[in-house]
């Protein structure tokens, strides 16, 4: 598979054509942000260590049956995916209260919720990721009803497959979002898990192990992602 030209430059992922129209090849890249875009730095090693944290996770779920884009590790900081028509439609789920859901209703941080929330936000930069909810995804066009709930059963198992694995690794898995496309006319995951786009606690100390040490300047980011990625047993060299 030839890389081709650049076709997208996200936040922390350059996306690539390549010669085959069904595939894109993705970089992930040192550069990390928080409160949308305002604060950009760069970390070594974060784009190897989340390539290899994503390939590990994305080919766990294929083999708990969540049909992902994720083709082939390419190298360090590249993987080959599916090309897909993405959603643009966010799905969150959160298991223990954090980040902006105890700002919006007041929880005290650390609460379990039982069960776990579910919320859609809408991907726009400009706007800040609005929350929305299905109504108003189908109104806008968005995604259909029968790709909502796809979407939502699939968050869900996810989250059941992911759940059990941090906790037997003596961490919890807080919260997440996931990003989904259309593939062949199949809702396949996309995008990448890392704990970029996730937050994760040790069990014991409630120590947090995730982009939360970036956004609360809390130190040792990329340390905290190599001892997630240790305790899961997933090769970073």
């Amino acid at each position: 598979m030839q890389k081709q030209q650049l076709l997208y430059k996200g936040k922390a992922k350059s996306v690539y054509e390549t010669d085959n129209a069904d595939y894109l090849i993705l970089h992930f890249r040192d550069d990390t942000s928080a409160f949308n875009g305002e604060r950009v730095e760069q970390l070594a090693r974060k784009g190897q260590v989340n390539n290899k944290f994503n390939a590990y996770i994305m080919q766990k779920l294929s083999e708990a049956g969540v049909e992902t884009h994720f083709e082939e590790q390419l190298s360090h900081n590249e993987v080959l995916v599916k090309r897909m028509d993405m959603i643009p439609v966010e799905c969150v789920v959160r298991n223990y209260a954090a980040g902006s859901l105890v700002r919006r209703l007041g929880l005290e941080e650390g609460e379990k919720l039982t069960p776990p929330t579910y919320e859609l936000f809408y991907k726009d930069d400009a706007l800040g990721d609005p929350m929305v909810n299905e109504s108003q995804s189908v109104t806008f066009g968005w995604a259909t009803q029968a790709q909502l709930d796809e979407m939502r059963r699939l968050t869900t198992q996810v989250n059941d497959v992911l759940s059990e694995m941090f906790d037997s690794a003596g961490m919890i898995l807080v919260d997440f979002k996931l990003e989904f496309g259309v593939f062949k006319d199949r809702i396949v995951l996309g995008d990448e898990f890392s704990p970029d786009g996730c937050r994760i606690w040790d069990k014991e100390t409630k120590k947090k192990l995730d982009k939360d040490r970036f956004r609360q300047s809390l130190g040792d980011v990329i340390e905290a992602y190599e001892e997630v990625a240790n305790r899961l047993g997933i090769p970073l060299d």
